[in-house]
Protein backbone atom coordinates (compact mmCIF):
# COMPACT_ATOMS: atom_id res chain seq x y z
CA UNK A 1 0.00 0.00 0.00
CA UNK A 2 1.07 3.66 -1.17
CA UNK A 3 1.44 6.23 1.59
CA UNK A 4 -1.78 7.67 -0.42
CA UNK A 5 -3.73 4.80 -0.29
CA UNK A 6 -3.01 4.48 3.46
CA UNK A 7 -3.73 7.92 4.45
CA UNK A 8 -7.27 7.50 2.35
CA UNK A 9 -7.70 4.21 3.99
CA UNK A 10 -7.65 6.32 7.14
CA UNK A 11 -10.52 8.61 5.74
CA UNK A 12 -12.67 5.33 5.44
CA UNK A 13 -12.61 4.76 9.20
CA UNK A 14 -12.52 8.28 10.36
CA UNK A 15 -16.10 8.36 8.54
CA UNK A 16 -17.21 5.92 10.73
CA UNK A 17 -15.88 6.74 13.80
CA UNK A 18 -17.17 11.06 13.60
CA UNK A 19 -20.80 9.97 12.38
CA UNK A 20 -21.70 13.31 11.09
CA UNK A 21 -19.57 15.43 12.82
CA UNK A 22 -16.32 16.97 11.65
CA UNK A 23 -12.96 15.80 12.78
CA UNK A 24 -10.22 18.30 14.17
CA UNK A 25 -7.84 16.62 16.08
CA UNK A 26 -7.02 12.97 17.20
CA UNK A 27 -4.96 10.85 19.71
CA UNK A 28 -7.28 7.86 20.33
CA UNK A 29 -10.06 9.32 19.24
CA UNK A 30 -10.92 12.26 16.60
CA UNK A 31 -12.00 15.53 18.64
CA UNK A 32 -14.83 17.04 16.61
CA UNK A 33 -17.06 19.54 16.14
CA UNK A 34 -20.56 20.18 14.52
CA UNK A 35 -18.98 22.52 11.87
CA UNK A 36 -15.98 21.64 11.23
CA UNK A 37 -14.22 25.29 12.28
CA UNK A 38 -11.73 26.37 9.84
CA UNK A 39 -10.71 23.00 8.94
CA UNK A 40 -14.08 21.65 7.30
CA UNK A 41 -12.62 22.40 4.10
CA UNK A 42 -10.09 20.33 4.89
CA UNK A 43 -11.74 17.24 5.84
CA UNK A 44 -14.22 17.63 3.01
CA UNK A 45 -11.23 18.04 0.87
CA UNK A 46 -9.70 14.46 1.82
CA UNK A 47 -12.88 13.37 0.86
CA UNK A 48 -12.68 14.62 -2.91
CA UNK A 49 -8.98 13.25 -2.57
CA UNK A 50 -10.85 9.90 -2.66
CA UNK A 51 -13.11 10.09 -4.75
CA UNK A 52 -10.83 11.46 -7.35
CA UNK A 53 -8.40 8.57 -6.28
CA UNK A 54 -10.41 5.73 -5.81
CA UNK A 55 -12.89 6.41 -8.74
CA UNK A 56 -15.92 5.25 -6.47
CA UNK A 57 -18.99 6.35 -6.67
CA UNK A 58 -19.87 5.59 -3.33
CA UNK A 59 -16.74 8.33 -2.27
CA UNK A 60 -18.03 10.80 -4.26
CA UNK A 61 -21.84 10.63 -3.29
CA UNK A 62 -19.60 11.22 0.42
CA UNK A 63 -17.89 14.06 -0.82
CA UNK A 64 -20.92 16.04 -2.36
CA UNK A 65 -22.85 15.32 0.80
CA UNK A 66 -20.04 16.95 2.91
CA UNK A 67 -19.57 19.45 0.91
CA UNK A 68 -23.10 20.76 0.61
CA UNK A 69 -22.46 20.67 4.46
CA UNK A 70 -19.81 23.83 3.83
CA UNK A 71 -22.92 26.24 2.76
CA UNK A 72 -23.06 27.18 6.67
CA UNK A 73 -19.74 29.20 5.87
CA UNK A 74 -20.68 30.65 2.35
CA UNK A 75 -21.64 33.91 4.36
CA UNK A 76 -19.49 33.79 7.21
CA UNK A 77 -17.37 36.36 8.62
CA UNK A 78 -13.77 35.32 8.09
CA UNK A 79 -11.24 34.98 5.53
CA UNK A 80 -10.62 31.52 6.55
CA UNK A 81 -13.34 30.86 4.03
CA UNK A 82 -11.16 30.43 1.81
CA UNK A 83 -9.76 27.69 3.04
CA UNK A 84 -12.96 26.37 3.83
CA UNK A 85 -14.36 26.64 0.24
CA UNK A 86 -11.65 26.03 -1.71
CA UNK A 87 -10.34 22.69 -0.93
CA UNK A 88 -13.89 21.89 0.26
CA UNK A 89 -16.75 23.37 -2.44
CA UNK A 90 -14.58 24.40 -5.34
CA UNK A 91 -12.19 21.15 -5.21
CA UNK A 92 -14.84 19.20 -6.70
CA UNK A 93 -15.17 21.10 -10.03
CA UNK A 94 -11.54 21.53 -9.52
CA UNK A 95 -10.49 18.07 -10.00
CA UNK A 96 -13.17 17.46 -12.63
CA UNK A 97 -15.55 15.25 -10.30
CA UNK A 98 -18.74 17.86 -9.48
CA UNK A 99 -20.09 20.75 -9.57
CA UNK A 100 -22.47 20.41 -6.82
CA UNK A 101 -20.82 22.44 -4.36
CA UNK A 102 -19.56 25.27 -7.22
CA UNK A 103 -22.06 27.57 -5.74
CA UNK A 104 -21.39 28.20 -2.53
CA UNK A 105 -18.07 28.49 -3.60
CA UNK A 106 -18.51 31.47 -5.44
CA UNK A 107 -21.09 32.69 -3.31
CA UNK A 108 -18.22 32.35 -0.29
CA UNK A 109 -16.03 34.45 -3.05
CA UNK A 110 -18.43 37.19 -3.68
CA UNK A 111 -19.02 37.42 0.52
CA UNK A 112 -14.67 37.82 0.82
CA UNK A 113 -14.77 40.39 -2.10
CA UNK A 114 -17.94 41.89 -0.44
CA UNK A 115 -15.96 42.99 2.90
CA UNK A 116 -12.59 43.94 1.23
CA UNK A 117 -11.50 47.11 3.19
CA UNK A 118 -9.59 49.65 0.69
CA UNK A 119 -7.94 51.36 2.92
CA UNK A 120 -6.46 48.57 4.74
CA UNK A 121 -5.72 46.42 1.56
CA UNK A 122 -6.80 43.39 2.83
CA UNK A 123 -10.28 41.01 3.41
CA UNK A 124 -10.14 41.70 7.32
CA UNK A 125 -9.44 38.45 9.75
CA UNK A 126 -13.21 38.91 10.74
CA UNK A 127 -15.36 37.69 13.67
CA UNK A 128 -16.63 34.50 13.19
CA UNK A 129 -14.35 32.97 15.60
CA UNK A 130 -14.91 35.06 18.64
CA UNK A 131 -12.48 37.83 17.36
CA UNK A 132 -13.51 41.74 17.90
CA UNK A 133 -14.69 43.71 14.70
CA UNK A 134 -10.95 45.24 14.29
CA UNK A 135 -9.40 45.37 10.93
CA UNK A 136 -6.92 42.00 11.58
CA UNK A 137 -4.54 40.77 9.09
CA UNK A 138 -3.40 37.31 9.95
CA UNK A 139 -1.44 34.93 7.43
CA UNK A 140 -3.51 32.22 7.61
CA UNK A 141 -6.21 34.31 6.10
CA UNK A 142 -4.66 34.07 2.87
CA UNK A 143 -4.70 30.19 1.76
CA UNK A 144 -7.38 29.54 -0.23
CA UNK A 145 -9.30 32.80 -0.10
CA UNK A 146 -6.55 34.05 -2.64
CA UNK A 147 -7.47 30.92 -5.36
CA UNK A 148 -11.05 31.59 -4.69
CA UNK A 149 -11.09 35.29 -5.00
CA UNK A 150 -8.90 34.96 -8.06
CA UNK A 151 -10.90 32.02 -9.86
CA UNK A 152 -13.98 33.95 -8.94
CA UNK A 153 -12.81 36.45 -10.96
CA UNK A 154 -11.87 38.74 -8.05
CA UNK A 155 -8.30 39.55 -9.33
CA UNK A 156 -7.57 43.03 -8.00
CA UNK A 157 -8.88 41.74 -4.40
CA UNK A 158 -7.16 38.84 -4.39
CA UNK A 159 -3.80 40.94 -5.68
CA UNK A 160 -4.27 43.24 -2.94
CA UNK A 161 -4.94 40.49 -0.26
CA UNK A 162 -2.01 38.94 -1.34
CA UNK A 163 0.19 41.69 -1.58
CA UNK A 164 -0.49 42.87 2.05
CA UNK A 165 0.13 40.17 3.69
CA UNK A 166 2.83 38.94 2.29
CA UNK A 167 4.59 42.41 2.83
CA UNK A 168 3.27 42.44 6.63
CA UNK A 169 3.66 38.53 7.68
CA UNK A 170 7.38 37.80 7.03
CA UNK A 171 7.95 39.78 10.07
CA UNK A 172 4.96 38.40 12.69
CA UNK A 173 1.52 36.30 11.29
CA UNK A 174 -1.03 38.74 12.67
CA UNK A 175 -1.59 42.36 12.49
CA UNK A 176 -3.91 45.09 13.27
CA UNK A 177 -4.93 48.12 11.51
CA UNK A 178 -5.52 51.27 13.36
CA UNK A 179 -6.72 53.43 10.66
CA UNK A 180 -2.99 54.65 9.71
CA UNK A 181 -0.64 52.16 10.73
CA UNK A 182 -0.44 48.30 10.84
CA UNK A 183 0.74 47.06 14.17
CA UNK A 184 1.23 43.30 14.79
CA UNK A 185 0.15 41.25 16.97
CA UNK A 186 1.51 38.82 19.90
CA UNK A 187 -0.04 36.21 19.07
CA UNK A 188 0.12 33.98 16.66
CA UNK A 189 3.62 34.40 17.68
CA UNK A 190 6.84 35.79 15.27
CA UNK A 191 8.41 32.19 14.84
CA UNK A 192 5.51 30.55 14.62
CA UNK A 193 5.84 27.49 11.72
CA UNK A 194 2.19 26.84 10.65
CA UNK A 195 2.17 30.37 9.82
CA UNK A 196 5.48 30.34 7.72
CA UNK A 197 3.95 27.21 5.70
CA UNK A 198 0.77 29.38 5.32
CA UNK A 199 3.09 32.26 4.28
CA UNK A 200 4.47 29.85 1.72
CA UNK A 201 1.78 28.64 0.49
CA UNK A 202 0.27 31.68 -0.13
CA UNK A 203 3.26 32.91 -2.26
CA UNK A 204 3.50 30.00 -4.21
CA UNK A 205 -0.46 30.21 -5.19
CA UNK A 206 -0.22 34.13 -6.11
CA UNK A 207 2.57 32.67 -8.61
CA UNK A 208 0.49 30.67 -10.40
CA UNK A 209 -2.57 33.00 -9.60
CA UNK A 210 -1.48 36.57 -10.06
CA UNK A 211 1.42 35.93 -11.97
CA UNK A 212 5.48 36.83 -11.89
CA UNK A 213 5.65 39.57 -9.57
CA UNK A 214 5.23 37.30 -6.80
CA UNK A 215 8.14 34.96 -8.40
CA UNK A 216 10.90 36.40 -6.01
CA UNK A 217 9.10 36.81 -2.79
CA UNK A 218 7.37 33.20 -3.31
CA UNK A 219 11.31 31.76 -3.97
CA UNK A 220 12.32 33.81 -1.11
CA UNK A 221 10.24 32.19 1.38
CA UNK A 222 10.83 28.43 0.02
CA UNK A 223 14.75 29.29 0.24
CA UNK A 224 13.98 30.34 3.84
CA UNK A 225 12.38 27.15 4.61
CA UNK A 226 13.85 24.85 6.74
CA UNK A 227 14.00 21.74 4.96
CA UNK A 228 12.61 19.71 7.64
CA UNK A 229 9.55 19.27 10.24
CA UNK A 230 10.14 22.07 12.37
CA UNK A 231 9.44 22.80 15.50
CA UNK A 232 5.85 24.50 16.10
CA UNK A 233 7.30 28.17 17.54
CA UNK A 234 10.84 28.98 17.27
CA UNK A 235 13.56 26.57 18.07
CA UNK A 236 12.57 24.01 20.73
CA UNK A 237 9.10 22.05 21.68
CA UNK A 238 6.49 20.03 20.04
CA UNK A 239 6.99 19.42 16.43
CA UNK A 240 4.34 20.52 13.37
CA UNK A 241 4.32 17.61 10.72
CA UNK A 242 1.13 19.84 9.27
CA UNK A 243 3.66 22.94 8.93
CA UNK A 244 5.61 20.49 6.58
CA UNK A 245 2.98 18.66 5.05
CA UNK A 246 1.90 22.56 3.84
CA UNK A 247 5.39 23.59 2.80
CA UNK A 248 5.53 20.33 0.38
CA UNK A 249 2.07 21.08 -1.50
CA UNK A 250 3.71 24.49 -1.91
CA UNK A 251 7.01 23.44 -2.87
CA UNK A 252 5.52 21.47 -5.40
CA UNK A 253 3.73 24.32 -6.79
CA UNK A 254 6.56 26.24 -7.12
CA UNK A 255 8.15 23.16 -9.10
CA UNK A 256 10.82 22.50 -6.30
CA UNK A 257 10.53 18.80 -6.33
CA UNK A 258 13.40 17.72 -4.49
CA UNK A 259 13.24 19.67 -1.62
CA UNK A 260 9.40 18.88 -1.47
CA UNK A 261 10.12 14.74 -2.05
CA UNK A 262 12.41 15.33 0.92
CA UNK A 263 9.99 16.66 3.24
CA UNK A 264 7.16 14.00 2.04
CA UNK A 265 10.14 11.35 2.58
CA UNK A 266 10.19 12.56 6.32
CA UNK A 267 6.74 13.00 7.43
CA UNK A 268 6.38 9.16 5.80
CA UNK A 269 8.92 7.29 7.29
CA UNK A 270 9.14 9.03 10.91
CA UNK A 271 5.17 10.43 11.26
CA UNK A 272 3.20 8.53 9.14
CA UNK A 273 1.15 5.36 11.11
CA UNK A 274 -1.83 3.56 10.06
CA UNK A 275 -2.75 6.67 7.47
CA UNK A 276 -2.30 9.41 10.18
CA UNK A 277 -0.01 11.96 9.97
CA UNK A 278 1.15 12.16 13.83
CA UNK A 279 3.32 14.52 15.78
CA UNK A 280 1.46 17.89 15.28
CA UNK A 281 0.83 20.95 16.73
CA UNK A 282 -2.22 22.50 16.80
CA UNK A 283 -1.42 25.45 19.60
CA UNK A 284 1.26 25.45 21.93
CA UNK A 285 0.56 28.85 23.26
CA UNK A 286 -2.84 27.23 24.53
CA UNK A 287 -1.61 23.77 24.80
CA UNK A 288 -4.49 22.48 22.69
CA UNK A 289 -3.32 19.35 20.78
CA UNK A 290 0.30 19.68 20.68
CA UNK A 291 1.23 16.63 19.96
CA UNK A 292 -1.64 15.12 17.80
CA UNK A 293 -3.00 14.08 14.26
CA UNK A 294 -4.58 17.06 12.28
CA UNK A 295 -7.08 16.98 10.27
CA UNK A 296 -5.14 19.54 7.57
CA UNK A 297 -2.10 17.85 8.44
CA UNK A 298 -3.54 14.95 6.63
CA UNK A 299 -5.24 16.52 4.21
CA UNK A 300 -2.40 18.55 2.86
CA UNK A 301 -0.28 15.55 3.15
CA UNK A 302 -2.10 13.31 1.13
CA UNK A 303 -2.59 16.35 -1.44
CA UNK A 304 1.39 16.16 -1.73
CA UNK A 305 1.32 13.00 -2.20
CA UNK A 306 -1.22 13.38 -4.88
CA UNK A 307 -0.09 16.36 -6.47
CA UNK A 308 3.51 13.99 -6.53
CA UNK A 309 2.55 11.10 -7.96
CA UNK A 310 0.73 12.95 -11.13
CA UNK A 311 -2.81 12.70 -10.13
CA UNK A 312 -3.51 15.23 -9.02
CA UNK A 313 -2.15 19.27 -10.82
CA UNK A 314 0.22 21.36 -8.54
CA UNK A 315 -2.93 23.90 -9.35
CA UNK A 316 -5.85 22.29 -9.37
CA UNK A 317 -6.14 23.46 -5.47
Amino acid sequence: MTALEDVLDRVDRTLVEVGDRFPLYADDRWRTTARGSWAAGCWVGLLWLRAKMTGSSRALRDAESWSARLECWADADTATQGLILWYGAAAGSRLGLSDVATPVALRGARSLASRFDARAGVVPWGTAFGDTPDVRARIDGVPGALPLLAWAGDLGIARAHAERHLRLCGAAPAWRWDGTTWRPEAVPPPGWSRGDAWLLLAAADAVAWLGDDFVEPAHAAADAWPGHVPFAVGADGPLDTSAAAIAAVALLKLGRRTEATAILRRLEDDHLVHGGLLNGCYDSHTGVAVDHELVWGDFFLALALAVAGGEVGAHDL
